[in-house]
């Protein structure tokens, strides 16, 4: 039984499609992973070493509840380097990943009944971290003609009095889009908390990403290891907040999560110091990947109507498929189901993002050129079969 904000939650339906290809592949049959955000490369050797010397050195008990004071030096450092931004480490709350930091930050902003602004599309468990806290989230529409990115005067006619924080994710989950300087600025002065998902930074191939530090110092920004540097199950992020909302926050992890890993913690500073040339070289075949399955969806047939200029997704107009298919999947879960079961290709349903996404199917070019280009293939015959 689920009781209270549980019960509002729905299900990750990338998850539940992976879930489902695990099936597959457990009965033998060989798919193709595309619909999850993992990337194929291995964690770099450098931050896999420390780790083992954090291990080796018995660096295994409770840390800062903020995190081990080097990494969020090191943290503080990423942001002056990288965007000319002061950040002090005592404004750094290091998480069990950015899942952890969202959970934290939402159940400090909102209460029941308060609201949340996300584009539509967004990743889908934002509207989860929202709900459970009681908090509704409000959708503005944001599609191929908005860069699936919320412009500041849509967003303003939707901001009241219970409007808690928009947020935002820059490049974006599903469509790998940016929002530039001037949007972020026009977001940032309508009033309500401005929270940054900038986990794909560093994964950028066309224009710059801007933090919304740039922007402001009294927004929250959300970031982590698990995209740019291969560490997803490292389970390491962070959160960047203003002060004031910094002895709540801690509080908050000391009683919730005591800490973040230890391990991880020293292999993320690692990362640091250590991985750029490892990040720039995955960086440059996420950028020839997504090239490769921008040229095999369009010669499918598929509209794609903001090009992707980060992050590791595509997200693709497929209502072609469903309305010249006869007594076929009626919308984007059945169909990435049919796909999946049929094509061995595993794909994220658009509805997942949000209303204004179905239709669509998310592709991940997180996986090898080999893959992908097999992933094209297998897709023109099911085409060939039930289109």
């Amino acid at each position: 039984m689920t009781r209270g904000n549980c019960a509002r939650l729905s299900p990750f339906l990338a998850m539940s499609i992976l879930e489902k290809a695990q099936e597959l592949e457990g009965r033998g049959r060989h798919i193709i992973h595309l619909e999850i955000g993992q990337p194929d490369f291995e964690t770099p050797p450098c931050i896999r070493e420390a780790a083992l010397r954090a291990l080796r050195d018995g660096k295994t008990s409770y840390t800062h509840s903020l995190g081990i004071l080097p990494l969020r030096e090191g943290i503080a450092e990423y942001y002056l380097r990288e965007y000319g931004v002061t950040v002090s480490p005592e404004q750094v709350l290091v998480t069990n990943g950015t899942s952890a930091a969202m959970l934290l930050l939402f159940s400090l902003l909102c209460g029941q009944g308060d609201e949340v602004i996300t584009a539509d599309p967004a990743y889908a468990c934002y509207e989860n971290f929202i709900r459970y806290t009681g908090a509704e989230n409000i959708r503005v529409p944001a599609g191929e003609a908005e860069n699936f990115q919320p412009g500041a005067e849509k967003v303003k006619s939707l901001v009241g009095a219970r409007t808690r924080a928009i947020l935002v994710n820059s490049p974006s989950n599903p469509a790998g889009t940016l929002l530039g300087r001037e949007e972020l600025r026009g977001l940032a002065s309508l009033g309500p908390m401005l929270v940054s998902d900038e986990i794909y930074h560093g994964l950028v191939y066309e224009g710059r990403a801007v933090s919304a530090l740039e922007i402001s110092p009294d927004c929250c920004v959300l970031d982590g290891f698990s995209k740019r540097y291969a560490m997803t199950g490292w389970r390491v992020g962070w959160l960047i907040a203003p002060p004031k909302l910094m002895p709540a926050l801690q509080t908050m992890q000391q009683n919730f999560f005591i800490c973040a890993n230890s391990i991880s913690q020293w292999a993320a500073l690692a990362a640091l110091r250590e991985a750029d040339a490892e990040v720039e070289a995955m960086a440059a075949a996420y950028a020839e990947r997504r090239l490769v399955l921008l040229e095999g969806l369009r010669s499918l047939g598929f509209s794609i109507g903001s090009r992707p200029a980060g992050a590791f997704y595509v997200l693709a107009d497929a209502r072609h498929m469903l309305q010249d298919r006869k007594g076929g999947p009626a919308d984007s879960l059945a169909l990435a189901l049919d796909i999946l079961e049929k094509a061995g290709v595993g794909l994220a349903p658009g509805i997942d993002f949000g209303p204004g996404a179905e239709g669509h199917l998310r592709f991940c070019y997180a996986s090898s050129r080999e893959n992908i280009e097999e992933a094209v293939r297998r897709l023109a015959l099911y085409m060939e079969r039930t289109v």
